[in-house]
């Protein structure tokens, strides 16, 4: 049967960015050309805050008191399997060498970069999962020197039960600043931090748009747009766990896209029935953004079989994916195009994202089609050697030659020739093309 849509979204993530980048560009040169005093009015205007911008051991220790001990242990639960799960993944990269012809050796080597520039949102909530999952991956790799940033609550600073998981997490220097003032402060090194060589971390459109424009003359984690989740059901599935998870992810935003891929009717049916009525059990400024989201931007997607759930599935390339069907082995070896995969209606996206291990910075919009998310590989730099012996060399450099100047690239050649004449001064090489 041809692929139906029972719900289709009215509008989509593009068709609702605002124009900020004019903005943000104005306020990276101000930052860029006035430094720490830039920074410090923009926080007092952004986010109402004169008090220090770097925050010290002692307000460190003063949050941690803040900080109940259940939610304290709640983090470091969080944090190890964090830890435990980036231990894992650098354990899949090493160096290697290979002699690649004789006497001629290449390799690789795994080093991480030196600074990196973690963001934490703030406002409404205490995002101290996104703490997590940028720190403590940025620790593991083993980078230098870790700044971390979050925007400050104009009467106590940053949240502290976020100080805590900062300084848990392994956070050398901690600022006082959100925004693009944050961005801008960790990019150009200010505040007594060093320039970052990576900004990293989740934050709204202008914290995006500031790490889109840096990009380049800093490396970025990704571009980040709303989040999204889609849900792949069969009649197995219970329909009032799909819609709670679609719920779930719509608090995000308003423009935080939901799909539903299903093949029983009477299921896909049964969620639509469901969630307005879930969406009420929300606190108001929660439900508010699942309303809209639902509305606007939620699809529910009837296919005739599995084969066209994941052709659907490949498509969206979501940031989350989640299979609540039968026979697990069989979606886990199909499924191409997500930034994590969530597997059975045991585990949800909400896990991923607080607590189980994996990271939840993953590309969305689309961009899963060619990225993965923020893991310990991406504070890594993959570089190569190569070495070689006289006669390892000469092979080598008779080729270079030819192929250089057949390029076109004489000096290239000449750099080939004369290890030759160097090495081998009794030998006779035919050197052109």
């Amino acid at each position: 049967m041809p692929i139906k849509y029972l719900k289709k979204a009215v509008r989509t993530a593009e068709s609702d960015q605002e124009q900020v980048r004019s903005e943000v560009q104005k306020m990276l040169d101000r930052l860029k050309r006035e430094g720490e005093a830039a920074a410090r009015i923009y926080a007092r205007d952004f986010d109402k805050w004169v008090g220090e911008i770097v925050v010290s051991q002692e307000a460190i220790e003063n949050a941690k008191k803040l900080v109940p001990q259940q939610l304290q242990d709640d983090i470091r639960f969080a944090h190890d399997n964090i830890r435990r799960f980036a231990e894992a993944q650098k354990a899949t990269t090493s160096d290697c060498s290979i002699e690649v012809s004789p006497g001629f050796w290449a390799g690789q080597k795994q080093i991480p970069v030196g600074s990196v520039g973690c963001y934490v949102p703030g406002g409404r909530y205490s995002h101290i999962a996104s703490a997590m999952m940028t720190i403590t991956t940025a620790a593991v790799a083993g980078v230098s020197h870790i700044t971390a940033c979050s925007p400050p609550s104009h009467e106590t600073g940053i949240a502290p039960a976020t100080l805590f998981t900062m300084d848990l997490c392994g956070a050398h220097r901690i600022l006082n600043l959100g925004g693009v003032q944050g961005i801008a402060a960790m990019a150009y090194g200010m505040f007594g931090a060093p320039k970052a060589d990576m900004l990293v971390g989740p934050g709204n459109q202008y914290v995006a748009e500031a790490k889109r424009i840096l990009f380049g003359s800093v490396g970025i984690d990704m571009v980040a747009g709303p989040t999204d989740l889609l849900i792949i059901a069969d009649q197995t599935a219970d329909p009032y766990l799909v819609a709670w998870d679609l719920v779930g992810q719509a608090e995000h935003g308003y423009n935080s896209p939901v799909w539903l891929v299903a093949t029983d009717r009477a299921l896909a049916e049964a969620v639509i029935r469901q969630v307005p009525s879930l969406i009420e059990e929300l606190p108001e400024l929660n439900a508010k953004n699942a309303r809209a989201a639902w509305r606007d931007y939620a699809e529910i997607i009837l296919c005739g079989d599995r084969h066209e759930m994941v052709e659907v599935a490949n498509r969206y390339s979501p940031e989350h994916l989640q299979v609540q069907a039968a026979d697990l082995d069989w979606w886990l070896s199909q499924l191409r195009s997500y930034g994590s995969l969530f597997l059975g209606e045991e585990t949800t996206v909400a896990f991923g994202d607080k607590a189980a291990g994996p990271n939840h910075v993953l590309p969305t919009s689309g961009s899963a089609r060619y990225t993965g998310g923020l893991s310990v590989h991406k504070y890594m730099k993959t570089v190569t050697w190569q070495r070689a012996s006289k006669d390892g060399s000469r092979p080598i450099a008779a080729a270079t030659a030819r192929i250089s100047r057949l390029e076109g690239m004489e000096g290239h050649a000449r750099t080939a020739d004369i290890r030759l004449e160097k090495f081998f001064p009794n030998e006779n090489f035919r050197l052109s093309v």
